[in-house]
């Protein structure tokens, strides 16, 4: 536990959990009518993608509520770091928030330098909504079900495709829980890995739902594993790593909201509260449902204690692998 990835994952740990904001001229205007402007809501990842699926119908469906428009920005580069970045610098006023998912918190774990630091350079407003990475294999291959793959895994080597931090970390999670044979191959994005998958190149893959799912649907692959303590209504064969006796496997792909460091409380919980209003269309619902996602929602506290427990625990499972920032 000496480690500087333990070290820093403690650090975040404690920073997270004390929540102390510095005060700021900004605070003071806790009580003006927001939003007084349009609203830029920054996506650091590709067009198309999970995060800009859900930050595009979070952005009208807000646009409607506020009577403001709502900007989706995709400033791409770096795994999430460029528009975070862009983000971090922003005044605090709320007007410009920022999308991210899981490998948010992992960056830290995975990079020797960032141009922020990751707790301490954002509000927390809130989880939206999360989904569980998911294990794909061809659905013509040779595996039909997780009990197929953990038995190959503990005889031979396995390569499994990952496209990001979390994919990375959830494959060496599940390596490590069942001591496994299963070495990780990386790729650009998610994209190639289901390609090579269905072309017979790749045994094995981890990924989103969102990226799984067209696939799935049309019959090329199969989900086998799910990392979640309950199965999936939209893959209801795929079982959960712990019914194949994988304990702890455990791994959200979630979308948190973010703002800069040192906005008001007040605005916080404006936002909060309206993607409250805004997600209890059934419309949205149903969206977020047919994409494998549960809305979430949780209030500021517990998603900064959220997030302190995700770096520390990612922190932990790269220690075990190996795993050093680069």
């Amino acid at each position: 536990m000496t480690s500087s990835l333990i070290t820093f994952a403690r650090r975040a740990a404690l920073a997270a959990l004390a929540s102390i904001a510095a005060t700021s001229a900004w605070s003071q205007a806790a009580d003006a009518k927001f939003p007084s402007k349009p609203v830029t809501l920054v996506v650091p990842y590709a067009a198309g993608g999970g995060t800009d699926i859900v930050g595009r119908l979070m952005a009208q469906k807000l646009s409607e509520l506020w009577g403001q428009s709502v900007v989706v920005d995709n400033r791409t580069g770096a795994n999430g770091v460029i528009g975070s970045s862009h983000v971090a610098k922003s005044a605090p006023d709320g007007h410009t928030l920022l999308l991210v998912v899981g490998s948010h918190a992992i960056n830290p774990v995975l990079m020797k330098s960032m141009p922020y630091d990751t707790i301490n350079a954002f509000t927390p407003i809130t989880n939206i909504a999360s989904s569980p990475m998911v294990l794909v294999v061809a659905a013509k291959g040779p595996y039909k079900t997780l009990n197929d793959v953990v038995k190959a895994a503990r005889t031979e080597e396995l390569a499994v495709g990952y496209s990001e931090g979390q994919t990375r970390l959830t494959g060496e999670l599940i390596r490590q829980a069942g001591d496994l044979k299963m070495t990780g191959i990386p790729y650009k994005g998610g994209a190639p890995i289901m390609v090579d998958i269905i072309g017979g190149h790749l045994p094995l893959g981890v990924t989103s739902v969102l990226t799984a799912l067209p696939h799935v649907q049309s019959g090329a692959l199969r989900v086998v594993g799910v990392a979640a303590d309950q199965r999936m209504a939209i893959f209801p064969d795929a079982m959960t790593f712990k019914e194949v006796g994988l304990k702890g496997v455990e791994s959200l792909s979630w979308y948190g909201l973010f703002g800069p460091a040192g906005m008001s409380s007040a605005v916080v919980a404006q936002i909060n509260q309206d993607l409250k209003k805004v997600t209890a269309d059934p419309s949205v619902v149903k969206q977020m449902q047919a994409q494998g996602a549960q809305l979430v929602l949780t209030p500021p506290a517990e998603f900064r204690k959220f997030l302190a427990g995700e770096t520390e625990k990612w922190a932990l499972v790269a220690q075990r692998g190996g795993i050093k920032p680069e």
